[in-house]
């Protein structure tokens, strides 16, 4: 499986609460990891199909009511263990620095210079503070599910990151544009 990958591994993890069909895997998928990007159901089916290659899942029935064949995978040992390794590995930092947000100032500096990025810098912030207000909402909600509020919070640490980054960035372009003055 490859390492960037959690798809094979929350397939597996909803494999483990009992079998299911790749119709359920997709919606259990999405359902269970709110904010997420929805997983498409090519992805679903074509990861089943390399879990079961790899002998980490197996067919448990097949089923027809009145439309196409509902095959069902469940778990097999090798991708319980494989799904426990999983859980058990500690996550590296990322080990290089990259993103379109770090890109986009790194460029606008390079190629029109400071009053640029500032620009750049103010809008993206703004955008970050609305996303943040979007997910406080999210989390605040009366009745917010316990996944919705975990990853809500996941996110509003990230963008509380990326937030004092841009604040931190911001001046110090300010502080270069003052420089810069004759």
């Amino acid at each position: 499986m490859a390492a960037t990958s959690v798809t094979p591994y929350v397939i597996l993890g909803l494999l483990a609460l009992g079998p299911r069909h790749g119709y359920d895997l997709k919606h259990s998928f999405d359902r269970r990891l709110p904010l997420a990007k929805p997983v498409p159901f090519g992805q679903v089916y074509a990861t089943l199909d390399r879990l079961a290659r790899d002998g980490l899942v197996v067919t448990a029935a097949t089923e027809r009511a009145g439309g196409p064949d509902r095959t069902s995978y469940r778990l097999t040992e090798a991708g319980r263990r494989r799904l426990e390794e999983w859980l058990d590995a500690v996550e590296p930092p990322v080990p290089y620095v990259a993103g379109a947000l770090l890109a986009k100032v790194m460029v606008a500096l390079f190629v029109a210079g400071p009053e640029r990025a500032a620009t750049y810098l103010t809008a993206q912030r703004a955008a970050h503070v609305a996303r943040l207000r979007e997910l406080t909402a999210v989390k605040t909600a009366p009745g917010a599910a316990l996944p919705a509020v975990i990853a809500a919070d996941f996110a509003i640490n990230h963008l509380d990151a990326d937030l004092r980054w841009l604040d931190a960035t911001l001046a110090r372009v300010a502080a270069t544009r003052q420089e810069a003055r004759p």
